[in-house]
């Protein structure tokens, strides 16, 4: 079974009262709880973490290198501002799959620019919690690609 860390960054503690005309009334428990859910139905263990410091998301992304297969990542506002993320991202060589409520291209111009997605096997963005749903389905296909590679 493979492992994969649902990692949430800044604000995201808020979903289901921050914003819901923009990120909906999913509550990030509940979305943590879809992830552990979908995940075991696919054969992926799913282990959830949300900070709003960017070095907690850093730390996590380190630790994750031995204790995990891949990673989903919605680093909310550090998106577009995180040279570091990206960076740590590199530097642990797992697959990481970018992730948004919100369909970032449609929104500000300032949200159109990710760092993540310069280091991510790709990007899902604007589904809403389903969009976590779909991440996981593409870590698990990436994961079973690079097995049989």
């Amino acid at each position: 079974m493979h492992k994969a860390l649902i990692l949430n960054g800044p604000n995201l503690n808020l979903l289901g009262t921050r914003q819901p005309e923009v990120y909906g009334n999913t509550t990030l428990e509940m979305v943590e709880n879809l992830c552990v859910s979908h995940g075991a139905s696919i054969g992926i263990e799913v282990s959830c973490l949300q900070s709003n410091h960017e070095g907690a998301l850093i730390d996590a992304i380190h630790a994750a290198r031995s204790e995990q297969d891949g990673i989903v990542l919605n680093a909310g506002a550090f998106t577009h501002t995180s040279i570091a993320l990206m960076d740590a991202i590199a530097s642990v060589e797992l697959p990481v799959i970018e992730v948004h409520l919100s369909n970032i291209h449609a929104r500000e111009s300032f949200r159109h620019v990710s760092y993540i997605s310069k280091v991510a096997v790709g990007q899902i963005c604007g589904f809403g919690a389903q969009g976590y749903v779909l991440a996981l389905d593409a870590l698990s296909a990436h994961l079973k690609s690079e097995s049989t590679a």
